[in-house]
């Protein structure tokens, strides 16, 4: 159950949507908070910072091999109506297993896949081969502007957050190879001035708010889905 908040840019707007491929049917959650938002994220379609009018997260079949990640995320945002740029993400766990959080009008959508897992300064990683889909891929949304430096921060307390929860659950490791964050606020050109936060540490007023929503929504989304309920 994912909970509910006002305003246009509640998370909770996000749609599941089902498409045939490959012999399966196959769902996709689509967020699509429109213009105005300015994201970051390490996300293979749309990464970076930037203006960003919606956020495609896919679930592929396990054993997904194909190398165009990028052009098949366009394809998909393109068949479900996004328009304008955006960002996608794609997993192999259950999307409809989604877990969300607020705390202070900060919001987390999290789905997680955790059988491939691990630390990330484990000894001798470092292969250039394809490494076997499951992922945790964060969503965060708040509605106010923050500074470009203050959304890198959001992505690293949104990390540690992670990483908080995945030990609270009983998960020995900081995450899996594939994880990806995405982090959209406010553009700060809309705003009144002297409006932008600078600041989102897990300390400040913006990223505790952030860290509490991701901790929670992380922990619930690595619990079994009839735990988590």
């Amino acid at each position: 159950m994912l909970t509910r908040a006002a305003g246009p840019r509640s998370l909770d707007d996000v749609r599941v949507l089902d498409r045939e491929e490959e012999g399966g049917s196959w769902p996709l959650l689509l967020w699509t908070p429109g213009p105005g938002n300015r994201m970051i994220s390490s996300a293979v379609l749309g990464g970076g910072l930037g203006e960003r009018h919606w956020v495609l997260n896919a679930q592929v079949r396990p054993g997904y091999a194909r190398t165009d990640s990028e052009r098949h995320l366009s394809e998909l945002a393109a068949q479900a109506g996004a328009t304008g740029p955006g960002v996608g993400l794609m997993t192999a766990a259950s999307v409809r297993n989604a877990r969300s959080a607020m705390d202070g009008e900060a919001q987390a959508l999290v789905t997680a896949g955790i059988g491939v897992h691990g630390w990330a300064a484990a000894p001798g990683i470092g292969s250039a081969a394809p490494l076997p889909a499951g992922t945790i891929n964060i969503i965060v949304a708040v509605p106010v502007p923050l500074t470009d430096a203050a959304l890198v921060n959001a992505v690293a307390t949104a990390t540690e957050a992670k990483v908080q929860a995945l030990r609270d659950a009983g998960v020995d490791a900081s995450g899996t190879p594939t994880d990806a964050v995405c982090v959209a606020a406010r553009d700060p050109s809309l705003g009144p001035p002297g409006a932008v936060e600078s600041f989102a540490g897990p300390r400040s007023r913006w990223g505790a708010r952030i860290a509490r929503a991701v901790h929670r929504a992380t922990y619930l989304a690595c619990l079994p889905s009839d735990a988590a309920r």
